[in-house]
């Protein structure tokens, strides 16, 4: 791949994800097995909008199936799966439709509150997508009106799955199909930091005196469906929460609002200002603790200590007592606000408003709604 970015000065290649991989591999084998010819190199449109080139490898063919494999390329990113063959299987089947399952050395989720149900091949909803599409336009090239099974490999998994979280996640076997744009942009923490220091500035330079901030895309995302705010009006953190505050109180604002998942912000009540899990995972532990202080007892306790997921918590507590859970959030949300107030000091205030994709707003602080406004009438 020839895509090339900018970061401290120095010029980083980009590369393409496990789940672009998978989509190419199954694209190419359901080619070959639908037209009975050879296919050495696939084209594949990434999410992203940048169109893959890529070379097909260890091809074997029989009448009924065709498997196939593309070489990951993580381009200047310092990533595991570097190197790794991603295969894709596929074979006619019977029921119509595209059927996507895992073979070997690609993870089975054991634990509920993933991507992917418990029981599913851990291959996450982009990748399922991508692979689909692309068959299905092979299918409808050569008139296919059978379905067809797709079995996605990584024969490096097994091994390489220990050199991550997964097994702590529930996933069980190998590793996981993941990519949400189908590319990987090599990014240094100093370049992430610089940029969102370059988004508040100009912002500052135009008067503003209120940051609305979100980590990432599901906040982004939430800020426009439940809120009715154009998501370009917050600047996104990533995991630097910590550095952007600081860096709004260097450049002179009042208000910060903060909205995010809880998955990033119930961190933020244990005071890790960088939320990367490479820092730690104190999510579960947090939880468990502010329930317990909110009357829960000693199984249900261990229960949320055994979840790998904010949202399965949730649900736990939720089933268990709602006026429990309530009062274990109001104290997660507390102990967050406190944590932010001190990095914040005494010139600039912050508010927070905490959610989940499934239950929505879970926590926000006592101004949080007065402050939406600001960013409404800016």
């Amino acid at each position: 791949m020839n895509e090339f970015i900018i970061q401290d000065g120095k010029k980083l290649r980009l590369g393409y994800t496990t789940g672009s991989c998978a989509a190419a591999a199954s694209k190419a084998a359901a080619y070959m097995l639908l037209s009975g010819r050879r296919k050495e190199h696939i084209t594949l449109e990434t999410p992203k909008g940048i169109t893959l080139e890529l070379d097909i490898e260890d091809i074997e063919a029989t009448d009924a199936a065709v498997s196939c494999a593309v070489r990951k390329d993580a381009g200047d990113d310092p990533d595991i799966t570097d190197g790794a063959l991603v295969y894709s299987k596929v074979s006619l089947c019977p029921e119509p439709g595209v059927h996507i399952d895992g073979g070997e050395g690609v993870g089975r989720v054991t634990k509920p509150g993933l991507d992917q149900p418990v029981g599913n091949a851990a291959i996450n909803s982009v990748p399922r997508s991508m692979i689909r599409e692309n068959v299905e336009e092979v299918m409808r090239l050569f008139d296919c009106r059978e379905g067809l099974n797709v079995v996605i490999s990584i024969p490096e998994g097994a091994q390489l799955a220990k050199k991550t979280f997964n097994p702590r996640l529930g996933i069980v076997g190998g590793i996981s199909v993941l990519g949400t744009t189908g590319i990987v942009e090599p990014m240094s923490e100093k370049a992430l930091v610089d940029t969102i220091r370059t988004e508040l500035s100009q912002r500052r330079a135009l008067g503003c005196e209120n940051a609305l901030l979100t980590p990432g895309n599901y906040g982004a995302e939430f800020i426009r469906s439940s809120l009715g705010l154009d998501p370009e009006t917050a600047v996104q953190t990533s995991n630097f929460i910590g550095d952007s505050l600081d860096i709004c109180r260097e450049l002179g604002f009042r208000r910060i609002l903060l909205i995010g998942h809880i998955g990033k912000l119930v961190k933020l009540a244990g005071n890790m200002m960088n939320t990367h899990s490479k820092y730690g995972d104190c999510r579960m532990e947090i939880i468990a603790a502010h329930a317990g202080a909110a009357g829960a007892d000693k199984k249900l306790i261990a229960d949320i200590l055994g979840c790998v997921a904010c949202d399965e918590a949730i649900r736990l507590m939720r089933e268990k007592d709602p006026a429990l859970e309530r009062r274990a959030l109001e104290g997660v949300t507390k102990r967050a606000e406190a944590n932010l107030s001190h990095r914040a000091g005494e010139e600039m205030s912050v508010e927070m408003i905490m959610f989940s994709k499934e239950y929505g707003i879970l926590g926000e602080t006592e101004n949080a709604r007065g402050y939406l406004t600001f960013f409404k009438e800016e």
